[in-house]
């Protein structure tokens, strides 16, 4: 985060040496954003598909542009959306955040959708533009995508904190990210209040060596985080604009 210098390794071999990046989060369409997230140095961004268009052509067009810059990209498909999952990564994006992971079963069942085999059943291919239109070597590509590709599971329910562990120990989940307004939307009067979930989330992902990914609406936030530990930190830029939008108004 602190270099402004772009480098070819992957967000997860980044992250893997002990480096805390920064990103923001964006609803298509948002090719200028991309382009001024680039420039202002930034290191990784998320395309929101589930609350947002999840057209696969202009999709292409963002992660081609992302590229140019060096951001990995990470997709937010919606719930079940294997098949969004498997367009993303041909297209080249790094990794998927999913929605409303609340067991292992469901870890498990979206580490099958996003992993080449043995780990899972992502169909495979290297003609689309993650493979360089079918110029890289196929074996190449499988270790690839296997050391590359990263899983985020957003845990967004009661069941999901009472599942922390088990979800996060599944093998080949690499992350999580707290859905704080689902959360607070599929809670009950008998629930943990919103504050107590995330803590006692965060609780037990401490001893699972998962990566935790941080979704911030303020400098002060995003510095928190940080400070916190989150090895992913992303603005939600909509709300960035908004805030800012609002606070330019002269009234």
């Amino acid at each position: 985060m602190d270099n402004p210098q772009r480098t070819p390794r992957s967000l997860k071999a980044r992250l893997s040496a002990g480096e805390q990046l920064l990103g923001a989060l964006v609803r298509m369409p948002a090719e200028d954003n991309l382009e001024m997230l680039g420039v202002a140095g930034f290191d990784f961004v998320i395309v929101d598909c589930e609350h947002g268009p999840a057209d696969v052509v202009a999709l292409r067009h963002h992660i081609t542009i992302a590229d140019l810059y060096g951001m990995g990209v990470l997709v937010r498909i919606g719930g079940g959306e294997s098949a969004l999952a498997l367009r993303a990564l041909d297209q080249g994006a790094e990794g998927i955040v999913a929605p409303h992971v609340d067991s292992a079963e469901d870890a498990a069942e979206l580490v099958r959708s996003v992993h080449y085999p043995p780990l899972g059943e992502r169909g495979f291919a290297t003609y689309p533009r993650a493979g360089r239109f079918g110029t890289v070597v196929p074996e190449d590509h499988l270790r690839r995508a296997a050391e590359s590709t990263l899983v985020i599971a957003m845990l967004e329910s009661p069941a999901a904190v009472a599942a922390t562990s088990a979800i996060l120990r599944t093998p080949g989940v690499d992350g999580y990210l707290i859905g704080a307004a689902d959360l607070g939307a599929s809670s009950t009067d008998t629930d943990p209040s919103v504050a107590e979930a995330i803590q006692s989330i965060r609780a037990d992902a401490d001893g699972t060596g998962t990566l935790r990914c941080d979704l911030v609406p303020s400098l002060a936030a995003a510095r928190a985080s940080l400070a916190d530990g989150a090895q992913l930190v992303a603005y939600n830029v909509a709300h960035v604009l908004m805030t800012h939008f609002t606070e330019l108004r002269v009234d």
